[in-house]
């Protein structure tokens, strides 16, 4: 007997492939192979394959698309969820985040809630995460365990935490973590240093020349607030954005998290110098942090993706949800309703996350040669009828719990809402344990 043609075959109702705004493509099924993307195929064609496939998944009331792209986020702070609700950025974090993160934070701790965030994740169909945090081995390890495409970022600040001592310490920890998890298919290593406000000149000169050095990307948090900005012009005599352009660290290895105050010749610097932005409007949002101008960076030519932050400041991990509000405060702060139609931002939640990482050459769309991050959504719940349009449901209508399959490189995260690399209660159990010791050490 002749060995199966494709590792699996995937039949959809409709398939939303991101190559072109708007495509959806009907009964058409994706033919899987050695974690590839071997092709797509018309519904004659998906027939005749399915006697060559050694698995066939048949999904008559789903939509098939690629798998979200976090592009910003902190893994373990799952374990900090709901611990300092309704502050500002600078409070909630010099005098609730940071003190409990010194007293908390250790390797135990990261991989835990990396591991239950991984979970969450994948459970709202996200398949690629740009984390940063400490512990960086510890975050390799959980994306490694969960499946998930884990790029480590790995933070850089002036001062002393749990983790490290100084700038040169964080530094020379991430490149030591970073050769132990070489060779890892789905992890990547990234230079995160945290903030202009918490990041010296001489640091980040440091940075960039190692991200030259060893072909590295860098994340940071960059224009999150009105404060931040305000502190640099008096401590710098300019705003965050210059001062990084007269270093040398804005280019295309950039992904600067939120950039939320931007004048019109900062968004035009920003896409001159191609530097990527992540867009977090849930965190944004309960931050008080304000709208980022996300239809100005678009129309600019900036590369925009989408991000949850981190659940201890947006309280949960869910990029469907981020979709939708990427969508609605583009329209609302712009008083336009044309502003981020549907379609722009799936590609910002995909393709464009999948660009700033440098890896949109293999995930971030359906087309035959791609790794399969591959999800699929089930469109046959009442909140998601009638049907007109599978784009607009995905990103105005549906929720995270209608995720019922997840693939990346071709391996079954998630089949019909069962985690099949994690195991929910281990991760409901080391959760309590973390809410008992974090609660019985505060008091």
């Amino acid at each position: 007997m002749p060995a199966p043609r494709y590792d699996a075959l995937i039949r959809a109702r409709w398939m939303i492939t991101v190559e072109n705004d708007g495509e959806v493509l009907e009964n058409h099924a994706l033919a899987l192979k050695d974690g590839k993307i071997a092709a797509l195929l018309c519904p004659a064609d998906a027939t005749e394959a399915q006697q060559h496939a050694a698995q066939v998944h048949t999904l008559d009331h789903h939509v098939l698309m690629p798998g979200l792209v976090n592009l910003h986020g902190h893994s373990a702070m799952t374990l900090l969820r709901g611990y300092a609700d309704d502050l500002a950025l600078m409070d909630w974090l010099n005098n609730h985040i940071w003190p409990a993160e010194g007293k908390h934070v250790s390797d135990a701790f990261v991989y835990d809630g990396t591991l239950i965030a991984m979970a969450e994740m994948i459970r709202g169909g996200t398949t690629t995460i740009n984390d940063m945090y400490f512990h960086h081995g510890a975050v390799a390890r959980a994306g490694i365990a969960s499946g998930v495409r884990t790029f480590v970022g790995c933070s850089i600040l002036e001062f002393p935490t749990g983790y490290g001592q100084n700038a040169d310490d964080y530094i020379a920890k991430a490149l030591a973590e970073r050769r132990a998890f070489l060779g890892q298919e789905r992890v990547d290593f990234v230079l995160a240093p945290h903030a202009p406000y918490t990041v010296s000149d001489e640091t980040f000169k440091k940075v960039i020349t190692l991200a030259e050095q060893e072909d590295m990307l860098v994340h940071c948090h960059i224009h999150e607030t009105a404060f931040e900005v305000e502190s640099s012009v008096a401590e710098h005599h300019q705003r965050p954005l210059a001062r990084l352009k007269q270093l040398g660290l804005l280019s295309p290895r950039l992904t600067a998290a939120h950039m939320v105050h931007l004048s019109d010749d900062e968004i035009e610097l920003a896409a001159r110098h191609g530097v990527n932005v992540a867009h977090n409007p849930a965190s944004n949002m309960k931050l008080a942090s304000g709208i980022a101008p996300v239809t100005k960076m678009l129309a600019a030519g900036v590369n925009v993706g989408i991000g949850t932050d981190g659940a201890a400041s947006n309280n949960k991990l869910d990029m469907l949800a981020e979709l939708r509000l990427a969508a609605l405060l583009a329209k609302v702060g712009t008083l336009e309703p044309t502003a981020v139609p549907a379609a722009t931002a799936l590609r910002m939640a995909t393709l464009n996350g999948a660009k700033a990482l440098g890896i949109d050459d293999k995930v971030g769309s359906l087309k035959a040669g791609k790794q399969a991050d591959v999800i699929a959504i089930d469109l046959s719940a009442l909140e998601t009828a009638p049907l007109f349009d599978p784009i607009s449901h995905v990103v105005y209508a549906a929720g995270r719990e209608q995720v019922s399959h997840v693939w990346v490189d071709g391996q079954c995260l998630m089949q019909e809402r069962e985690l099949t690399t994690l195991k929910t209660d281990d991760l409901l159990a080391r959760a309590e344990d973390w809410r008992a010791r974090i609660q019985a050490r505060n008091a």
